[in-house]
């Protein structure tokens, strides 16, 4: 019985780690896809294997789903280039190489935080918050291939975001979790948020040129989901 508790404890963590990460997705139609989506439901059905029950095993099931993603990501981003015309092509290039740049800055950030933190909760937690990002891009990038071959014109450019009520408010939000954030991690691993942060604006400043007003909101509400849970996961170490 205490065999079946373990293996069901780890089950339900991993699981657990699965919803949180199917709900950052921003879009409802999106989620709607992904909830299907292959890579999903084969990291799904690993998690729940008794074989792939210990720490170790659950990790390798989101490492495989991440390069699964990753897969998915690349091909979406070279069906979209096929699709954009190319007057399009330098606005795209240019924000999925933000996109990259942001997401290799955010590795030092992750480690500095869960280093903070031991226990088999946190190591899954940080594979998660690895994943996410690549889930979520292959996502937004096969979204905008439906829209190119549907022929939908260029998104209309996002006013300032200090015209936009929303943007206004979800910035305000992020900054306060960047400013908790900060205060808590330890002095020697600042400069990781530091620059995990200032690559990560450099990305919304290169995504509002080809999105709207309510795409670039889901990039800062994303933002804002990720410095709230890393300020409230890093310690004191």
């Amino acid at each position: 019985m205490a065999r079946l508790q373990r293996i069901g404890g780890a089950w339900l963590l991993a699981a657990a780690v699965v919803l949180t990460m199917a709900s950052t997705v921003t879009s409802s139609a999106r989620a709607e896809v992904a909830a299907a989506d292959p890579i999903d439901a084969a990291m799904r059905a690993c998690l729940a294997r008794s074989d792939m029950s210990s720490t170790a095993g659950q990790l390798q099931c989101m490492e495989t789903a991440r390069f699964g993603w990753q897969a998915a990501l690349n091909t979406a981003w070279q069906q979209l280039l096929a699709k954009l015309p190319p007057a399009r092509h330098k606005p795209w290039e240019d924000a999925q190489a933000r996109w990259q740049a942001s997401r290799d800055a955010q590795a030092p950030l992750l480690d500095a935080v869960f280093a903070t933190r031991q226990g088999t909760m946190y190591q899954l937690a940080e594979a998660d918050m690895q994943l996410q990002p690549v889930r979520d891009r292959a996502l937004a990038l096969r979204s905008a291939v439906a829209g190119a071959a549907t022929g939908a014109a260029a998104p209309v450019r996002p006013r300032p975001c200090s015209a936009d009520a929303l943007c206004e408010h979800a910035t305000f939000d992020m900054n306060r979790y960047y400013r908790r954030l900060l205060a808590k991690m330890p002095a020697r691993a600042r400069p990781a948020l530091v620059r995990a942060q200032r690559a990560w604006t450099a990305y919304l400043v290169a995504a509002s040129a080809v999105t709207d007003e309510s795409g670039r909101v889901d990039i800062i509400g994303a933002r804002v989901a990720t410095l709230k849970r890393l300020s409230e996961t890093v310690g004191s170490a």
